[in-house]
């Protein structure tokens, strides 16, 4: 984050920018900063999010998508939903936006060292997972971690984000990629049926084990059965709330759950921690 001012955001440019959906409702977005110490000041952890900002339009919160271990570059896939939404899919390679950031707390990968990692995405929410993976994968901390789980599903084919990569992981002996959508349809070649069911069915072992889970509020209200039967305690699943964040930095006070920011205190949480708090996500 800007030290001298969390409120000002680090000017980049657009590199380049697909529509991820025949629809064209989500825009992947890559981002270059035009101050290379701006790049160096950015260092942010899987998981967490930034502010992307048009001037005279506003600003949105959206999850990272890319990982550190890229490069210092920043990858954000943005739902149309809003003003600023629409002004961010309305941009041009090479336009000027604002990131400001990086906001919230991450993935507890490094405390999660030794461990099995079951990764659980749902639709347009596995951004943040994405980063996630990405950097577990990487060849500096690929053997920190055991076995790697990550299973993956939306309505439909062409709502999978990030394909190039899902399908990059499905050749590699050290993942176990499971990609399912909710309805079978002509040239589809992966699983079908809803997440809840396909993570039944593979069983993960809560032995030595942690399990990063982001969707749909009906994906996680489906699956979240599914770990407790398999023996998950709620302090081995971690969820994020991304979807609450507001003004990134808890003074605007529209994130909260019970007594906590979730911009400040989150956006990922145990479910143990989520437990003691009010039923309010």
């Amino acid at each position: 984050m800007n030290e001298k001012n969390p409120y000002l955001p680090y000017p980049v440019r657009l590199v380049e920018a697909r529509f991820d959906t025949p629809d064209t409702s989500l825009r992947t977005l890559r981002v270059a900063f035009e101050d290379p110490a701006h790049a160096a000041g950015f260092a942010y952890r899987p998981g967490q999010f930034a502010e992307l900002s048009v001037t005279g339009r506003g600003e949105a919160p959206i999850g990272i998508a890319s990982s550190p271990t890229e490069g210092d570059e920043l990858l954000f896939t943005v739902s149309r939903m809003g003003v600023v939404t629409t002004a961010l899919h309305e941009l041009s390679p090479g336009d000027r936006l604002g990131v400001r950031g990086p906001l919230g707390n991450g993935y507890p990968l490094a405390d999660l060292a030794g461990k099995d990692i079951v990764v659980v995405a749902g639709g347009y929410a596995v951004t943040t997972l994405r980063s996630a993976m990405i950097w577990l994968l990487d060849p500096a901390n690929r053997a920190r971690y055991g076995r790697i789980t990550f299973v993956y599903g939306a309505r439909s084919p062409e709502l999978l984000l990030y394909p190039e990569t899902w399908r990059q992981w499905m050749g590699r002996s050290d993942v176990d990629c499971r990609v399912t959508i909710d309805n079978a349809c002509e040239g589809w070649d992966c699983l079908v049926g809803f997440v809840p069911r396909v993570l039944k069915e593979l069983a993960p072992s809560p032995e030595g084990a942690a399990a990063l889970v982001c969707g749909p509020p009906a994906m996680i209200r489906f699956s979240l059965p599914v770990f407790e039967d398999l023996g998950w305690q709620p302090e081995q699943i971690f969820m994020s709330l991304e979807n609450r964040m507001k003004c990134g930095i808890g003074i605007c006070g529209r994130c909260n759950v019970g007594n906590r920011y979730v911009c400040k205190h989150g956006p990922v949480f145990s479910k143990a921690e989520l437990d003691r708090l009010p039923a309010e996500y």
